[in-house]
């Protein structure tokens, strides 16, 4: 009995000594298995049991308990030395110095297009116009149909649509959001003034000054008594809010569909205020966007009396209003994401 508790004693004590200079977790883990595992010193020393006689076994049982559960403690200590040093080392090595300056957070901003399109919204929300959406992928119906072009009508050839089956599309214009509130309108609750943007899509060959989707924001009143002069008067207020109170507009005879009389709408050049120069192509002026009476024909397609009830629309391009009031001369730009670019374009306020 005596040869065994003095192996576990020298086991206790050469083991106790080399706990304490482990440095490692990994291998302060190693020495928990070999020292006290089913194949450990103190479990091959406690075979040698069998040969003491049975009133000894159980203080050498004993005594090994002990010395087992010491060596457990032990480790155990020195594990959460190891860990606490861990702890303390990836401190120091994360040190936050929260005297140093910060770094500056870069302040984001609207797309260009968002900020016309926005500004153009709150224009005439200011004139009493409700801003309507509608569905992108679009009814030939309300598309084509409802604005006055019927199947294999000619006018069908100034839009080269995206077909998606015979009866849907992506819409070409923004017209057919019109085109669906004029049918839901009760005009005994007073006249209709709306403006309808978003995005449309046409098939065409992207360059500098065309793409296959751009945006369009068009607008529609449609009362008792509405004039030509009606419509000179608001877009002369939305050209002169957009390029600057000394813009000054004309109309020339055109021709679209939902349309009649239907105008060119041309703006005073920016650059040389109508004297005329190289970006007027020395005319004196720029044309910006379309519009006329709106064809009775439309009205009749949703249900409103002609006899009775008159309106305008308009059309414009948010993308080419940018274009002219940034001097930008390639569409492109707009869509390339680049931050060089749009940075330029700080939203003001």
């Amino acid at each position: 009995m005596m040869d065994l508790k003095a192996k576990l004693e020298a086991l206790a004590k050469q083991n106790h000594d080399r706990i304490q200079q482990i440095g490692t977790l990994a291998e302060l883990n190693d020495v928990r298995i070999n020292l006290l595992g089913k194949k450990g010193p103190i479990t091959e020393v406690l075979r040698g049991m069998k040969d003491l006689d049975a009133q000894e076994r159980p203080q050498v049982g004993a005594f090994a308990n002990k010395i087992r559960d010491d060596l457990t403690e032990a480790i155990q200590s020195r594990k959460e030395q190891l860990e606490q040093a861990q702890i303390q080392q990836q401190l120091a090595a994360e040190t936050i110095d929260v005297t140093l300056p910060g770094r500056p957070i870069q302040r984001g901003t609207s797309h260009v297009i968002t900020q016309i399109m926005d500004d153009l919204e709150e224009f005439f929300m200011g004139m009493g116009y409700q801003v309507v959406s509608g569905p992108e992928v679009e009814e030939d119906h309300y598309n084509f149909e409802m604005m006055n072009i019927p199947a294999n009508h000619p006018a069908r050839d100034m839009q080269d649509t995206f077909y998606i089956n015979d009866e849907l599309l992506m819409r070409t214009h923004t017209s057919p959001v019109q085109a669906r509130t004029l049918e839901k309108h009760d005009f005994s609750k007073g006249p209709l003034k709306m403006i309808s943007p978003g995005r449309v899509y046409r098939r065409d060959t992207d360059d500098a000054t065309h793409s296959h989707q751009f945006h369009q924001l068009e607008g529609l009143v449609v009362d008792k008594h509405i004039t030509l002069a009606d419509l000179k008067g608001t877009l002369l207020a939305m050209v002169r809010h957009v390029f600057g109170a000394d813009r000054e507009i004309r109309l020339r005879p055109s021709y679209f569909p939902f349309t009649e009389p239907s105008v060119e709408v041309d703006v005073t050049c920016f650059r040389c205020g109508g004297v005329g120069c190289p970006v007027c192509k020395y005319t004196g002026w720029i044309e910006v966007l379309g519009a006329g009476m709106v064809h009775p024909n439309v009205l009749r397609a949703a249900g409103v009396d002609a006899d009775v009830y008159g309106g305008f629309a308009f059309g414009l391009g948010p993308d080419r209003f940018a274009m002219l009031k940034y001097g930008i001369d390639d569409i492109r730009s707009f869509y390339q994401n680049d931050l060089r670019f749009l940075s330029q374009f700080q939203r003001e306020g």
